[in-house]
């Protein structure tokens, strides 16, 4: 017996799912969760196949990218700092200047500059160069 690939079906799941690149830990969590779902099913029929192997893709391309081992970015060394003091994002508003430049930084749409990096170095009484890429 051959499984045959049903495109409506395949269509079905990309709109239920709308998979996209993977921009932020929010957009990864529920991709890891809808693959962790996919493979707890006994059998996957073609379509769904397809779905987890696109899904996985995904997810391996924004881990390879935000996850590098034993790589530190101004990014993970911020929020290090950020853990290390149990701060939120919101307490990071007063020295960055506003909640959507302190987003932006989060989401990493934004590198933080030579000023950002400076008030950041004083707040956390470190070298304001930690934050700055190199």
């Amino acid at each position: 017996m051959t499984l045959t690939f049903n495109s409506d079906i395949y269509s079905h799941l990309l709109s239920q799912h709308q998979p996209r690149i993977i921009k932020t830990e929010e957009e990864n969590e529920k991709f890891l969760e809808t693959v962790e779902e996919l493979l707890s099913r006994s059998h996957l029929t073609p379509e769904e196949d397809a779905l987890l192997e696109l899904l996985v893709k995904l997810i391996e391309d924004f881990e390879d990218k935000h996850y590098q081992l034993n790589v530190s970015t101004p990014y993970s060394r911020l929020l290090h700092l950020m853990e290390a003091r149990g701060l939120e994002q919101a307490d990071l508003v007063e020295i960055l200047g506003s909640s959507e430049i302190v987003t932006k930084i989060m989401n990493r749409e934004l590198e933080i500059t030579k000023e950002q990096a400076e008030a950041l170095g004083n707040f956390f009484h470190v070298e304001p160069s930690l934050f700055l890429s190199d």
